[in-house]
């Protein structure tokens, strides 16, 4: 097995798609990411109502509009595979929501940092596991997790905040370990909790996927690229 992306593409008109238990996960996989894309959407909206100018609510709700329009594509994919997008969303609505009010952002800042940091470990996630798909599948997927323009004016925004105000550096760091602990635990159980997801990950006789040892490398590769992020916006981890 290995757990090198270039190793794992599959050519767009793979013939795995006449094996159930691939379409499944694969289907499963992109209501996964479109209940997410929907769920972050949805968090931008409220966020908005917290900035402290009308400027910063322009440019949330702005980033809002962009991340729903990831949603669509998405659920074409999904139906151009015979399933219903709607069906296939509903099974993550209640643990993605149950996250998401777990990791409630007390404040505007919080809430910028879960949707830089927590966003793009999300984003990280997926697209390591869409490295395993067909080309198709991969390209919507990737395509879905561009950013939505957050990662610049979140990091401008929480930099200056820093400066001007020392302790809130303290604060928004220790929240960020929290959302790295807590997104990597979600992942983690919406992968064991699925079936046909957990199968995608161990792959088949004519499909690349992870062994224990290439899981524990993913998670490093991920651990890493969230203290890239905390590095940017100037936050120890």
């Amino acid at each position: 097995m290995t757990d090198s992306p270039s190793a794992a593409r599959l050519d767009s008109h793979s013939s795995d798609f006449g094996d159930a238990a691939y379409r499944e996960a694969v289907i499963e996989l992109l209501g996964a990411i479109a209940y997410g894309e929907l769920s972050a959407f949805e968090r931008m909206v409220d966020d908005a109502e917290m900035s402290p100018s009308l400027g910063d609510k322009m440019a949330m709700c702005a980033m809002a509009v962009k991340e729903f329009g990831h949603v669509q594509p998405l659920l074409d994919r999904i139906e151009s595979l015979g399933a219903d997008p709607v069906a296939a969303l509903e099974p993550f609505e209640k643990p993605f929501d149950e996250f998401h009010e777990h990791t409630a952002p007390r404040d505007w800042w919080e809430g910028l940092i879960k949707a830089y940091v927590g966003d793009g470990l999300a984003a990280d996630f997926y697209r390591e596991i869409a490295a395993f798909l067909d080309a198709d599948t991969r390209d919507v997927i990737v395509k879905s997790l561009e950013d939505s323009g957050q990662a610049v004016f979140v990091v401008d925004r929480v930099r200056a905040a820093i400066v001007a105000d020392p302790k809130l550096g303290g604060r928004l760091a220790l929240w960020g370990r929290r959302l790295m602990g807590e997104a990597l635990s979600q992942a983690q159980r919406t992968a064991a909790d699925r079936d046909a997801l957990t199968a995608l990950l161990a792959g088949g006789i004519d499909r690349p996927g992870l062994d224990l040892a290439a899981v524990s490398r993913m998670f490093t590769r991920i651990t890493e690229r969230h203290t890239e992020r905390m590095s940017a916006l100037g936050l120890d981890y």
